[in-house]
C-alpha cells in the first residue's frame, strides 16, 4: 500500500513546484510556458482529488477497524506498533489536505495568471488603438 502515498507525494510536489513557478517574480518568460503546461495538466491532476477521498476513505477504515490498544491490556511492542500505526495515518492525511491544497491553490494561481495575461493584452490593444 506504499506505492499510491509515493505517488500522491510525487503529484503534490510536482503541484508545489509549479505553484512557486507560476508565482516566482521576474520569470515571465518561463511563465508563459509554464502557464500552457500548467494549463493542459490540470485535468489530468483531477484525478488527484478523488484519489485523495479514496485513500482518506482508507485511512478511516483503518481506524474503524484497528484494534484498541488501552491501558494493561496489551504488551509493549503491541502500543509501540499501535502509535506507529496512528502516527502513519496522521502523515498521511496531511499528504492527502496537502495535495489537495496545491492543486486548489495551482487551479487558483492558473486561472489568475491566464486572467491577467489577458488583461494586458486588453490594455495593449487599447494602447495601439490611440
Amino acid at each position: 500500500m506504499a506505492l499510491e502515498w509515493v505517488v500522491l507525494g510525487y503529484a503534490a510536489g510536482a503541484e508545489a513546484i509549479m505553484v512557486l513557478l507560476l508565482t516566482i517574480p521576474g520569470l515571465d518568460g518561463l511563465r508563459k510556458g509554464l502557464l500552457a503546461v500548467t494549463r493542459n495538466l490540470l485535468k489530468p491532476f483531477m484525478s488527484v482529488v478523488p484519489f485523495c477521498l479514496f485513500l482518506l476513505m482508507d485511512i478511516y477504515w483503518k481506524y474503524e477497524t484497528r484494534p484498541s490498544c488501552e491501558g494493561e491490556s496489551c504488551s509493549p511492542t503491541e502500543h509501540l506498533r499501535h502509535q506507529k500505526s496512528i502516527m502513519k495515518s496522521q502523515r498521511n492525511a496531511l499528504l492527502i489536505g496537502a495535495a489537495l491544497i496545491f492543486y486548489w491553490l495551482l487551479y487558483s494561481v492558473t486561472h489568475l495568471v491566464v486572467k491577467i495575461e489577458q488583461l494586458n493584452q486588453r490594455v495593449e490593444r487599447l494602447k495601439s488603438k490611440e
